[in-house]
């Protein structure tokens, strides 16, 4: 090929390839949503008008990427976009998409038994995957304790979940199925209020021998559940007693056996049938406050799978029948370290490896903490002056956790010498009071409706670049947002000395005169060509 028309050629590539379709906004009612739902492309933004909608949102085939996702959102504040649930249908219903966006909305499920707000179900069938749910208030699932909030039954990863309300549903979140074919791999839970369910908070189930799926991750993950509040009250559960968060072990071998879960910064308050947290396969359960529970406020035992590895460190555990208890032993290890409690008994069971924690009567937490109460609004475990100290902490062996640094309040631990889920060492607690609303995300902006959290004694979780773990095992900063890309884009592969395609850098103005130019001579040589070679 002629070097210039080469030129003009690869000019044209890469101006191709710089200038994708562009994203768009495309606005919708009650009376045209549904036929605008499947025209999205990768980057485009459907915004649902106030109102309530009555047929469902049934989101099929669409996909956006990890740079361009596709979002569906109601108005940011004042007067809601309600999706009404209908008997025949969840009303989210996820199939076949990814890298999508869906935040909020009002889901209201009308006191309907067993319709999901939000579900991604159909097991193998349904290749979903990399899907945020952020900002929705469910209401009205309450009709049955098999009434899910939100709910996977299908095989799936990179989810994020974040700063959700969901009240007085017949559970929370149910992640995985009951079968333990369908994993939840990878997620990202945080930020959320979950009040008064039936039964469980949250469930995410134990999981089998993965199935193998386009894209999957291979590699370990982390599945990381942090500044959640997950409240209960006295209903009792018709299937039996359940403590509010239930995390199940993962496969014994292959893929996801080395696969784990890291519960930290969250807010668990009362259950006077079951323990608060109940773990098994590998987990770490740091710096969270638990509060009023007839039994063990941390119970790590086999359940459907084993206890491989525990790690339990600066809780701050307040009215409980036994602090934290080891049903089982970890076969691959543990630790309690550095524990503040104030229950009937402070550790027991299968437990070897443990120092600096510190265990109290119920009757005494008025001499270490600010306000001892189980009363939200008027609680407050931080530390009074010179109490809940000791001896430096050695953390060392939770240095891979996210976090592990970073108090309750995300301040830095400093000395490490506090023992409990607060650094402690201010006047008064500086952080956010313990209440029934969501809990803000240390280090990011606040969702709509919420105040920004206090500023802490030292840097907040999301400073460092090793802040959250993504859905694929990567890692995603504590403030970014959905639909934030977070790794950047990436040429494509060399096609041999002409140019690289797949860059999405703008071409600078000198490039695009260049081509013009090119362009302009090559006219003009192909004139002068065509006269030439002219029959006389």
């Amino acid at each position: 090929m002629h070097p210039l028309r080469a030129a003009l050629l690869c000019g044209l590539l890469a101006l191709g390839a710089a200038a994708p379709a562009a994203a768009r906004t495309v606005n919708a009612t009650p009376s045209d949503y549904k036929s605008k739902l499947g025209q999205l492309m990768p980057g485009d933004e459907l915004v649902l008008a106030a109102g309530t909608y009555t047929q469902g949102l049934t989101i099929d085939g669409l996909r956006g990427t990890a740079q361009a996702p596709i979002t569906i959102r109601g108005p940011a504040s004042g007067a809601p976009a309600v999706i009404d649930a209908r008997s025949c249908c969840n009303t989210v219903e996820l199939i076949d998409s990814s890298y999508l966006v869906v935040r909020d909305l009002r889901l209201d499920g009308k006191d309907m038994a067993g319709i999901a707000a939000v579900s991604a179900k159909d097991g193998s069938n349904n290749l979903t995957h990399h899907i945020t749910i952020e900002g929705l208030e469910i209401v009205g699932h309450g009709g049955s304790q098999q009434t899910v909030a939100i709910s996977t039954k299908t095989p799936t990863w990179g989810w994020v979940i974040r700063g959700n309300v969901i009240r007085a549903a017949g559970t929370g979140m149910y992640l995985g199925n009951s079968n333990g074919a369908e994993p939840f791999i990878g997620g990202l839970i945080e930020g959320n209020l979950i009040e008064n369910p039936t039964g469980y908070c949250i469930q995410i189930k134990h999981q089998d021998a993965r199935p193998a799926r386009p894209g999957m991750p291979t590699a370990p993950t982390t599945t990381i559940l942090r500044h959640n509040v997950l409240i209960k009250d006295t209903r009792p559960s018709p299937d039996g007693a359940r403590p509010n968060l239930l995390l199940g072990g993962f496969p014994q071998s292959g893929d996801g056996k080395d696969d784990r879960y890291e519960v930290y910064g969250n807010l668990i308050v009362f259950n006077d049938r079951d323990s608060l947290i109940q773990a098994e396969g590998r987990v770490s359960i740091h710096d969270n406050v638990l509060v009023d529970v007839a039994g063990a406020a941390i119970t790590l035992r086999d359940h459907n799978k084993t206890l491989e590895l525990a790690h339990v460190y600066n809780n701050t555990i307040y009215a409980a029948g036994t602090g934290i208890n080891f049903g089982s032993q970890a076969r691959q290890g543990h630790a309690v370290v550095g524990n503040l409690i104030f229950a009937t008994e402070g550790i027991k069971g299968s437990v070897t490896t443990q120092s600096g924690n510190q265990t109290y009567a119920v009757s005494a937490a008025s001499q270490h903490v600010t306000s001892p109460s189980k009363t939200l609004g008027q609680m407050d475990f931080y530390p009074l002056a010179g109490q809940a100290q000791g001896a430096a902490l050695d953390l060392s062996a939770f240095s891979a956790d996210v976090d592990f640094d970073r108090d309750f309040n995300g301040s830095a631990k400093g000395a490490r010498t506090t023992r409990g889920a607060y650094t402690g060492g201010a006047a008064s607690n500086p952080g956010w009071k313990l209440a029934t609303t969501r809990k803000p995300l240390p280090g990011a902006p606040p969702l709509p409706g919420d105040a920004p959290i206090a500023s802490g004694d030292g840097p907040v979780a999301g400073d460092s670049s090793t802040d959250a773990g993504a859905a694929d095992g990567s890692i995603l900063p504590s403030d970014a947002r959905p639909g934030d890309d977070t790794h950047g884009a990436t040429a494509g592969a060399d096609d041999g000395g002409c140019c690289s395609v797949g860059a999405t850098t703008p071409p600078p103005a000198a490039l695009l005169l260049t081509l013009a130019l090119i362009g302009v001579t090559l006219r003009r040589r192909t004139i002068r060509n065509r006269k030439a070679n002219k029959p006389q």
